[in-house]
């Protein structure tokens, strides 16, 4: 009798947790006053909504500075190939300086409501990728922000990295173009996929559900667009509108 309670209460659970689509930030709340793409201030706006998540890039530079920055280039600097000191006074569109990951962090730890969505941009080799996956996850730990750091990325090895590195974290792959069975093989717990997909396979959403994984969409901005998805049932919408879509949500 117990075992037959608990299993009903594990279904409840995993029929609730997808019953309310959450919005995430899509590099923070960026589209406001003195706000922008990546910045701190974005991280803080999104808090304030409030959203669920607040997504944000990391790099690693040639010295090994992880740095958030949504492309891999700075001027005609690769940022790879590139030492910290010579990209460090970068300046964002509202005057902030380029931020280390390290301060991001810090300031994401004095907003424990906000999911922090730390997206590792592929690098320009595996060692690369592997080297700045082992030094992201170290930085996580080491902050205790295991539980509020979820990962995301186009790179399926920097997501085989992760899984080995930090087996109990929140992992998704972003590059749409695999099914969600074999995501669930590779051991990561969710599909964050462009929406455009979901025209073609739009059962992968309940494919993922039933093999327990959870399903993100990006980057979806129109009103038409994100009915669609709110209709597919999908639990978290990535948009640079976090307000518009929480109010669409919400209904």
């Amino acid at each position: 009798m117990k075992k037959i309670l608990f299993i009903c209460l594990m279904a409840f659970h995993v029929l609730s947790s997808y019953s309310q689509t959450r919005i995430i930030a899509h590099r923070g709340f960026w589209n406001c006053d003195g706000s922008a793409q990546n910045s701190i201030t974005a991280l803080k706006k999104a808090s304030q909504i409030p959203v669920y998540g607040s997504e944000f890039d990391v790099l690693m530079t040639s010295d090994g500075t992880l740095v958030v920055n949504h492309d891999d280039v700075i001027g005609s600097d690769t940022i790879n190939l590139t030492p910290y000191a010579r990209i460090k006074e970068t300046k964002l569109n509202n005057g902030e300086t380029l931020p280390l990951l390290s301060d991001y962090l810090q300031a994401g730890k004095q907003l424990p409501e906000t999911q922090l969505i730390l997206e590792i941009k592929p690098h320009l080799t595996k060692e690369l990728e592997d080297r700045a996956v082992a030094a992201i996850v170290k930085m996580v730990n080491e902050m205790g922000l295991e539980k509020q750091v979820e990962y995301i990325s186009f790179s399926m090895n920097i997501c085989e990295q992760l899984v080995k590195l930090s087996p109990t974290s929140e992992i998704a792959y972003l590059k749409s173009d695999i099914a969600p069975s074999v995501i669930r093989e590779k051991g990561l717990t969710g599909i964050d996929y462009y929406y455009k997909v979901f025209d073609k396979h739009p059962e992968w959403v309940e494919e993922a559900h039933k093999v327990g994984l959870k399903v993100n969409v990006w980057t979806v901005n129109e009103t038409p667009d994100l009915q669609k998805m709110l209709d597919l049932k999908v639990d978290f919408i990535t948009t640079d509108h976090p307000v518009e879509a929480k109010e669409l949500a919400s209904k």
